[in-house]
Protein backbone atom coordinates (compact mmCIF):
# COMPACT_ATOMS: atom_id res chain seq x y z
CA UNK A 1 0.00 0.00 0.00
CA UNK A 2 1.39 3.42 -0.93
CA UNK A 3 1.46 6.80 0.76
CA UNK A 4 -2.04 7.80 -0.34
CA UNK A 5 -3.48 4.57 1.04
CA UNK A 6 -1.84 5.43 4.31
CA UNK A 7 -3.46 8.86 4.17
CA UNK A 8 -6.88 7.28 3.82
CA UNK A 9 -6.24 5.34 7.02
CA UNK A 10 -4.96 8.52 8.62
CA UNK A 11 -8.33 10.21 8.13
CA UNK A 12 -10.15 7.34 9.79
CA UNK A 13 -7.86 7.41 12.79
CA UNK A 14 -7.94 11.18 13.11
CA UNK A 15 -11.70 11.31 13.06
CA UNK A 16 -12.48 8.19 15.08
CA UNK A 17 -9.55 6.58 16.85
CA UNK A 18 -7.95 9.82 17.97
CA UNK A 19 -11.09 10.94 19.79
CA UNK A 20 -11.48 7.51 21.34
CA UNK A 21 -7.87 7.33 22.49
CA UNK A 22 -7.94 10.78 24.02
CA UNK A 23 -11.17 9.99 25.83
CA UNK A 24 -10.13 6.60 27.17
CA UNK A 25 -6.36 6.83 27.56
CA UNK A 26 -5.42 10.19 29.11
CA UNK A 27 -1.86 11.16 28.33
CA UNK A 28 -1.43 8.67 25.45
CA UNK A 29 -1.07 11.41 22.84
CA UNK A 30 0.85 13.79 25.06
CA UNK A 31 4.05 14.89 23.40
CA UNK A 32 7.34 14.70 25.25
CA UNK A 33 8.28 17.72 27.36
CA UNK A 34 10.94 18.95 24.92
CA UNK A 35 8.35 19.58 22.17
CA UNK A 36 6.91 23.10 21.83
CA UNK A 37 4.37 24.45 19.34
CA UNK A 38 6.06 27.20 17.32
CA UNK A 39 3.40 28.06 14.71
CA UNK A 40 -0.20 27.17 13.89
CA UNK A 41 -2.66 27.85 11.07
CA UNK A 42 -0.99 25.69 8.41
CA UNK A 43 -2.66 23.57 5.74
CA UNK A 44 -1.02 20.13 5.59
CA UNK A 45 2.58 21.26 6.30
CA UNK A 46 5.27 19.23 4.58
CA UNK A 47 8.95 20.00 3.83
CA UNK A 48 10.62 22.95 5.54
CA UNK A 49 13.95 24.75 5.28
CA UNK A 50 15.58 27.87 6.70
CA UNK A 51 16.34 30.55 4.15
CA UNK A 52 19.37 32.84 3.93
CA UNK A 53 17.19 35.56 5.47
CA UNK A 54 16.85 33.50 8.67
CA UNK A 55 13.15 32.79 8.16
CA UNK A 56 11.69 29.29 8.19
CA UNK A 57 10.04 28.41 4.86
CA UNK A 58 7.30 25.78 4.90
CA UNK A 59 5.70 23.87 2.04
CA UNK A 60 1.96 23.38 2.52
CA UNK A 61 -0.01 20.69 0.73
CA UNK A 62 -3.09 22.90 0.58
CA UNK A 63 -6.79 22.08 0.44
CA UNK A 64 -7.13 20.09 -2.77
CA UNK A 65 -9.99 21.00 -5.10
CA UNK A 66 -12.94 19.77 -7.17
CA UNK A 67 -11.60 19.80 -10.76
CA UNK A 68 -11.69 16.37 -12.40
CA UNK A 69 -9.85 14.95 -15.41
CA UNK A 70 -11.73 11.65 -15.64
CA UNK A 71 -11.92 10.66 -19.31
CA UNK A 72 -9.05 12.96 -20.26
CA UNK A 73 -6.03 10.86 -19.21
CA UNK A 74 -4.91 7.86 -17.19
CA UNK A 75 -6.13 8.07 -13.61
CA UNK A 76 -4.75 6.84 -10.31
CA UNK A 77 -6.47 3.46 -9.65
CA UNK A 78 -9.36 3.27 -7.14
CA UNK A 79 -9.90 3.36 -4.27
CA UNK A 80 -7.32 6.15 -4.00
CA UNK A 81 -8.21 7.67 -7.37
CA UNK A 82 -9.62 9.34 -9.20
CA UNK A 83 -8.11 12.53 -7.84
CA UNK A 84 -9.60 16.00 -8.01
CA UNK A 85 -7.52 19.16 -7.96
CA UNK A 86 -7.37 22.88 -7.45
CA UNK A 87 -4.90 25.68 -6.80
CA UNK A 88 -4.91 25.92 -3.02
CA UNK A 89 -1.35 25.04 -2.07
CA UNK A 90 1.18 27.61 -0.85
CA UNK A 91 4.57 28.34 0.69
CA UNK A 92 4.73 30.25 3.96
CA UNK A 93 7.39 31.75 6.18
CA UNK A 94 7.47 31.52 9.96
CA UNK A 95 9.33 34.25 11.85
CA UNK A 96 10.98 34.04 15.25
CA UNK A 97 7.70 34.80 17.04
CA UNK A 98 5.83 32.07 15.16
CA UNK A 99 3.89 34.39 12.86
CA UNK A 100 3.01 32.96 9.45
CA UNK A 101 3.17 34.93 6.21
CA UNK A 102 2.39 33.75 2.67
CA UNK A 103 5.28 33.78 0.20
CA UNK A 104 3.35 32.46 -2.81
CA UNK A 105 -0.07 30.82 -3.10
CA UNK A 106 -2.50 29.45 -5.69
CA UNK A 107 -0.17 26.54 -6.40
CA UNK A 108 -1.39 23.10 -7.54
CA UNK A 109 -3.04 20.91 -4.92
CA UNK A 110 -4.92 17.66 -5.35
CA UNK A 111 -6.84 15.22 -3.23
CA UNK A 112 -7.64 11.54 -3.27
CA UNK A 113 -11.18 10.30 -3.88
CA UNK A 114 -13.67 11.21 -1.19
CA UNK A 115 -14.16 7.53 -0.49
CA UNK A 116 -10.50 7.33 0.53
CA UNK A 117 -10.61 10.47 2.65
CA UNK A 118 -10.04 13.33 0.21
CA UNK A 119 -6.48 13.77 1.47
CA UNK A 120 -4.26 16.35 -0.17
CA UNK A 121 -0.85 16.81 -1.73
CA UNK A 122 0.57 20.00 -3.18
CA UNK A 123 3.92 21.63 -2.50
CA UNK A 124 5.88 18.71 -1.08
CA UNK A 125 9.18 20.38 -0.23
CA UNK A 126 11.38 23.41 -0.84
CA UNK A 127 15.10 24.08 -1.20
CA UNK A 128 17.43 27.04 -1.68
CA UNK A 129 20.23 27.26 -4.22
CA UNK A 130 22.04 30.32 -2.97
CA UNK A 131 19.31 32.87 -2.36
CA UNK A 132 16.92 31.37 -4.92
CA UNK A 133 13.96 29.35 -3.64
CA UNK A 134 12.69 26.27 -5.47
CA UNK A 135 9.47 24.36 -4.78
CA UNK A 136 8.77 20.68 -5.41
CA UNK A 137 5.20 20.09 -6.64
CA UNK A 138 3.62 16.69 -5.96
CA UNK A 139 -0.06 17.58 -6.38
CA UNK A 140 -0.15 18.49 -10.08
CA UNK A 141 -0.55 16.58 -13.34
CA UNK A 142 -3.52 15.26 -15.24
CA UNK A 143 -3.65 12.07 -13.15
CA UNK A 144 -4.15 14.33 -10.13
CA UNK A 145 -7.09 16.22 -11.60
CA UNK A 146 -5.15 19.17 -13.02
CA UNK A 147 -4.80 18.97 -16.79
CA UNK A 148 -1.98 21.08 -18.24
CA UNK A 149 -0.02 21.31 -14.99
CA UNK A 150 2.91 18.95 -14.42
CA UNK A 151 4.46 17.73 -11.24
CA UNK A 152 7.87 19.32 -11.10
CA UNK A 153 10.01 22.09 -9.67
CA UNK A 154 9.02 25.76 -9.64
CA UNK A 155 11.39 28.69 -9.28
CA UNK A 156 10.00 31.14 -6.74
CA UNK A 157 10.47 34.91 -6.85
CA UNK A 158 10.12 35.70 -3.15
CA UNK A 159 9.93 39.46 -3.60
CA UNK A 160 7.13 39.26 -6.19
CA UNK A 161 5.37 36.19 -4.78
CA UNK A 162 5.38 34.44 -8.15
CA UNK A 163 6.30 30.95 -9.39
CA UNK A 164 7.88 30.00 -12.74
CA UNK A 165 8.13 26.45 -14.14
CA UNK A 166 11.70 25.14 -13.90
CA UNK A 167 11.67 21.36 -14.37
CA UNK A 168 8.91 19.04 -15.64
CA UNK A 169 9.09 15.89 -13.54
CA UNK A 170 5.81 14.48 -14.88
CA UNK A 171 7.24 14.36 -18.40
CA UNK A 172 10.47 12.83 -17.14
CA UNK A 173 8.90 9.92 -15.21
CA UNK A 174 6.49 9.21 -18.05
CA UNK A 175 9.33 9.08 -20.59
CA UNK A 176 11.74 7.19 -18.33
CA UNK A 177 9.89 4.39 -16.53
CA UNK A 178 11.60 2.61 -13.65
CA UNK A 179 12.39 -1.10 -13.78
CA UNK A 180 9.83 -2.36 -11.27
CA UNK A 181 6.82 -0.09 -10.81
CA UNK A 182 3.85 -1.39 -8.87
CA UNK A 183 1.12 -1.83 -11.54
CA UNK A 184 -1.80 -1.81 -9.10
CA UNK A 185 -0.38 1.10 -7.12
CA UNK A 186 0.76 3.56 -9.77
CA UNK A 187 0.55 7.32 -10.27
CA UNK A 188 1.41 8.42 -13.83
CA UNK A 189 2.66 11.82 -12.64
CA UNK A 190 4.58 10.42 -9.69
CA UNK A 191 4.51 11.25 -5.99
CA UNK A 192 7.58 13.34 -5.14
CA UNK A 193 8.48 13.81 -1.50
CA UNK A 194 11.85 15.48 -0.72
CA UNK A 195 13.94 18.21 -2.38
CA UNK A 196 17.62 18.77 -1.53
CA UNK A 197 20.13 21.26 -2.95
CA UNK A 198 23.78 20.37 -3.44
CA UNK A 199 25.98 22.98 -5.09
CA UNK A 200 23.96 24.42 -7.96
CA UNK A 201 21.88 21.29 -8.43
CA UNK A 202 18.66 19.96 -6.94
CA UNK A 203 17.88 16.35 -6.05
CA UNK A 204 14.48 14.80 -5.41
CA UNK A 205 13.16 11.43 -4.31
CA UNK A 206 9.98 9.97 -5.79
CA UNK A 207 8.03 7.59 -3.58
CA UNK A 208 5.57 5.85 -5.91
CA UNK A 209 7.90 4.83 -8.73
CA UNK A 210 10.97 4.58 -6.50
CA UNK A 211 13.80 6.79 -7.73
CA UNK A 212 16.19 9.64 -6.96
CA UNK A 213 16.55 12.29 -9.68
CA UNK A 214 18.95 15.17 -10.31
CA UNK A 215 17.96 18.57 -11.71
CA UNK A 216 20.77 20.79 -12.99
CA UNK A 217 20.91 24.59 -13.17
CA UNK A 218 19.16 24.54 -16.55
CA UNK A 219 16.26 22.44 -15.31
CA UNK A 220 17.50 19.30 -17.08
CA UNK A 221 16.58 16.09 -15.26
CA UNK A 222 18.47 12.83 -15.06
CA UNK A 223 18.04 9.76 -12.89
CA UNK A 224 20.58 9.18 -10.13
CA UNK A 225 19.32 5.75 -9.12
CA UNK A 226 16.35 3.51 -9.83
CA UNK A 227 15.63 2.18 -6.34
CA UNK A 228 12.90 -0.11 -7.66
CA UNK A 229 15.43 -2.00 -9.75
CA UNK A 230 17.07 -3.59 -6.71
CA UNK A 231 14.56 -3.04 -3.89
CA UNK A 232 11.12 -3.05 -5.52
CA UNK A 233 8.25 -0.95 -4.19
CA UNK A 234 9.61 0.26 -0.83
CA UNK A 235 8.24 3.86 -1.05
CA UNK A 236 11.37 6.01 -0.54
CA UNK A 237 10.61 9.35 1.11
CA UNK A 238 13.26 11.25 3.08
CA UNK A 239 16.50 12.36 1.38
CA UNK A 240 19.59 14.05 2.85
CA UNK A 241 23.19 14.59 1.81
CA UNK A 242 25.94 14.22 4.42
CA UNK A 243 29.25 13.21 2.86
CA UNK A 244 27.10 11.05 0.65
CA UNK A 245 23.42 10.36 0.01
CA UNK A 246 21.07 8.89 2.60
CA UNK A 247 17.40 8.09 2.14
CA UNK A 248 14.66 6.52 4.23
CA UNK A 249 11.53 4.69 3.20
CA UNK A 250 7.93 4.53 4.34
CA UNK A 251 7.31 0.98 3.07
CA UNK A 252 3.84 -0.57 2.79
CA UNK A 253 0.67 -0.55 4.85
CA UNK A 254 -0.67 -2.08 7.06
CA UNK A 255 2.42 -1.20 9.04
CA UNK A 256 4.85 -3.86 10.07
CA UNK A 257 7.24 -2.60 12.73
CA UNK A 258 10.86 -2.72 11.64
CA UNK A 259 10.01 -2.80 7.93
CA UNK A 260 11.69 0.52 7.04
CA UNK A 261 15.37 1.46 6.91
CA UNK A 262 17.78 4.29 6.35
CA UNK A 263 19.91 3.55 3.30
CA UNK A 264 23.15 5.02 1.95
CA UNK A 265 23.75 5.33 -1.77
CA UNK A 266 27.28 5.56 -3.19
CA UNK A 267 29.29 4.00 -6.00
CA UNK A 268 26.05 2.84 -7.62
CA UNK A 269 25.27 0.71 -4.60
CA UNK A 270 22.48 0.91 -2.01
CA UNK A 271 23.21 -0.40 1.47
CA UNK A 272 21.28 -0.37 4.75
CA UNK A 273 22.76 1.97 7.38
CA UNK A 274 20.05 1.88 10.05
CA UNK A 275 17.74 -1.17 9.94
CA UNK A 276 14.42 -2.06 11.54
CA UNK A 277 12.75 1.35 11.57
CA UNK A 278 9.11 2.14 10.78
CA UNK A 279 7.48 4.75 8.48
CA UNK A 280 10.54 6.96 7.95
CA UNK A 281 9.68 10.41 6.53
CA UNK A 282 12.53 12.67 7.69
CA UNK A 283 16.32 12.64 8.11
CA UNK A 284 18.72 15.25 9.51
CA UNK A 285 22.30 15.39 10.80
CA UNK A 286 23.38 17.58 13.71
CA UNK A 287 26.70 19.43 14.06
CA UNK A 288 28.19 16.38 15.77
CA UNK A 289 27.33 14.29 12.68
CA UNK A 290 24.65 12.28 14.48
CA UNK A 291 21.72 11.13 12.40
CA UNK A 292 18.14 11.96 13.46
CA UNK A 293 15.27 9.94 12.02
CA UNK A 294 11.61 11.01 11.92
CA UNK A 295 9.10 8.15 12.08
CA UNK A 296 5.59 9.24 11.13
CA UNK A 297 3.58 6.54 12.89
CA UNK A 298 5.43 3.40 13.92
CA UNK A 299 2.40 1.63 15.39
CA UNK A 300 1.74 -1.89 14.15
CA UNK A 301 -1.20 -2.31 11.78
CA UNK A 302 -2.15 1.26 10.92
CA UNK A 303 -1.42 4.91 11.60
CA UNK A 304 -1.88 5.97 15.20
CA UNK A 305 -2.18 9.57 16.45
CA UNK A 306 0.39 10.47 19.06
CA UNK A 307 2.68 7.65 17.97
CA UNK A 308 5.17 9.59 15.83
CA UNK A 309 8.67 10.10 17.14
CA UNK A 310 12.22 11.21 16.45
CA UNK A 311 15.09 8.84 17.19
CA UNK A 312 18.83 9.42 17.02
CA UNK A 313 21.32 6.91 15.65
CA UNK A 314 24.24 6.88 18.08
CA UNK A 315 27.91 6.25 17.35
CA UNK A 316 27.59 2.80 18.93
CA UNK A 317 24.72 1.86 16.63
CA UNK A 318 21.99 2.20 19.25
CA UNK A 319 18.82 4.28 18.84
CA UNK A 320 17.82 6.95 21.37
CA UNK A 321 14.32 8.43 21.56
CA UNK A 322 14.60 12.22 21.18
CA UNK A 323 10.92 13.20 20.94
CA UNK A 324 7.74 11.15 21.29
CA UNK A 325 3.98 11.64 21.09
CA UNK A 326 3.97 13.37 17.70
CA UNK A 327 0.87 13.17 15.50
CA UNK A 328 1.57 12.52 11.80
CA UNK A 329 4.78 14.54 11.43
CA UNK A 330 5.97 14.84 7.84
CA UNK A 331 9.41 16.51 7.76
CA UNK A 332 12.08 18.10 9.93
CA UNK A 333 15.12 20.39 9.74
CA UNK A 334 17.64 21.84 12.14
CA UNK A 335 17.40 25.55 12.84
CA UNK A 336 20.29 27.96 13.44
CA UNK A 337 19.31 27.86 17.13
CA UNK A 338 20.09 24.14 17.35
CA UNK A 339 16.43 23.15 17.65
CA UNK A 340 14.74 20.64 15.40
CA UNK A 341 11.77 22.14 13.55
CA UNK A 342 9.08 19.61 12.63
CA UNK A 343 6.00 19.79 10.41
CA UNK A 344 3.26 18.41 12.65
CA UNK A 345 -0.29 17.23 11.94
CA UNK A 346 0.64 17.10 8.29
CA UNK A 347 -2.02 14.61 7.11
CA UNK A 348 -5.73 14.15 7.67
CA UNK A 349 -6.47 17.35 9.58
CA UNK A 350 -8.85 20.20 8.64
CA UNK A 351 -7.66 23.52 7.16
CA UNK A 352 -5.48 25.52 9.51
CA UNK A 353 -4.85 22.63 11.92
CA UNK A 354 -1.27 22.02 10.81
CA UNK A 355 1.58 23.09 13.08
CA UNK A 356 5.31 23.61 13.28
CA UNK A 357 6.79 22.32 16.53
CA UNK A 358 10.31 22.62 17.87
CA UNK A 359 12.27 19.92 19.65
CA UNK A 360 15.06 20.82 22.07
CA UNK A 361 18.01 18.48 22.38
CA UNK A 362 19.99 18.48 25.61
CA UNK A 363 22.57 15.78 25.00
Amino acid sequence: MKLESFLRLTTLFCEVAFAWIVATEPGYCQVSSNVTVKATGLNSPRGLKFGPDGLLYVAEGGLGGTTSTVGMCDQVPPPIGPYTGGFTSRISTINTTGSRQTVVDNLPSSQTSMGSGGLVSGVADIAFVGSTLYALIAGAGCSHGLSGTPNGVLKIDIAKGTATPFADLSAFVQSNPVANPSPDDFEPDGTFYSLVSLGNKLFTVEANHGEIDEIDSNGTIKRVVDISDTHGHIVPTALVYHNGWYFGNLFLFPTLQGSSNVFAYSNKRIRVVVPQLTTVVGLAFDQRERLYILEMSPATGGPMPGNGKIVRYEYNGQLTDIATGLTFPTAMTFGPDGLLYVSHKGFGFPPGAGEIVTVSITN
